[in-house]
């Protein structure tokens, strides 16, 4: 009878801060640690059932070559005002790079949940059962990006709301040790200018319209807009969405660690990638390594070897 711990991996939300997972699994993996269990909420979601189906390397892949135009090009300008993002085009980058739309959560080698919210109840659900695609966009839909999804009569909604970083759930489908990991520690007040305006050269149009130019601004580098730029100016409507999500998670963060805390929690320093700046991956990845390496001892004492 094998006495092996089971190692539960717990990734939190946090928007394209999320691209910083790969590194951190990959950098696990290098060291020896095979997490048995994954929880993912948000971005944690997408990237560890791109990692439990043996996609995540050809995410990374396609995270590292995107531009600032292919982000504009998920905003759909044409909005029904259920969301931002460009549904179709949403849902062709999850069954190509995430799972296939058969692909059932059951199916997988490895022990996977996603965490939603229940629309109007409130409640937490863990995803662990039916389809990767539908659990990974349910976990991802952050109010005002993406339209809520429906799950059993439910209306699913991003699970940050109610737990930013899976460890309860970990727990819950047998992890002896849960590694976390926090994108949420340092980034409150960090995409709202105290004073002035941060000045942000345009870049060129080439061919394509003013306005989809604007929304790659608007929904990419978070800068503020319009007026004297010698005066201060109020935070745009995006920017201001991005630090109320960033407050709510923080806090909520705290408080669900503080109830259950993790064996050990992975931290990486990314308070200066915004929201939706996704084209920033290689940076972001790069961060995961560099955090597991910094926190290897610890991990170490905890793996107890």
């Amino acid at each position: 009878m094998s006495n092996k711990q089971k190692i539960g991996l717990a990734l939190g939300s946090g928007s394209s801060r999320g691209w910083s997972h790969v590194g951190i699994i990959k950098e696990l993996n290098k060291l020896g640690v095979e997490p048995d269990i994954i929880c993912g909420t948000s971005v944690g979601a997408m990237v560890g059932a791109a990692y439990a189906k043996g996609n995540m390397d050809r995410l990374a892949e396609w995270a590292c070559s995107l531009t600032k135009l292919d982000v504009a090009r998920f905003v759909d300008i044409n909005t029904s005002m259920k969301g931002f993002v460009d549904i179709k085009r949403f849902h062709g980058f999850l069954t190509e790079y995430i799972a296939g739309d058969d692909d059932k959560i059951e199916d997988l080698p490895k022990t996977f949940a996603a965490v939603a919210t229940d629309m109007y109840s409130g409640r937490e659900i863990w995803l662990t059962q039916g389809s990767i695609v539908q659990a990974v966009w349910a976990s991802m839909s952050l109010p005002g990006l993406f339209p809520v999804i429906k799950n059993e009569d439910r209306w699913l909604t991003d699970g940050g709301l109610v737990n930013p970083v899976p460890v309860s759930v970990c727990r819950a489908l047998g992890a002896d040790i849960v590694i976390a990991v926090n994108l949420n520690g340092d980034i409150v007040g960090k995409h709202v200018a105290k004073s002035g305006v941060k000045e942000i050269k345009k870049e060129q149009k080439h061919g394509f319209t003013q306005k989809v130019s604007d929304l790659v601004e608007e929904y990419t580098s978070f800068q503020f807009s319009g007026g004297d730029e010698n005066q201060e100016q109020a935070p745009s409507l995006l920017n201001a969405i991005a630090a109320s999500v960033n407050i709510t998670q923080d806090r909520i963060t705290r408080s669900r660690m503080a109830g259950d805390p993790p064996d050990i929690v992975f931290a990486p320093k990314l308070s200066h990638i915004g929201l939706l700046e996704l084209y920033r991956a290689q940076e972001a990845i790069e961060e995961g390594k560099k955090c597991v390496q910094r926190n290897s001892s610890e991990l170490e004492y905890v793996l107890g070897r």
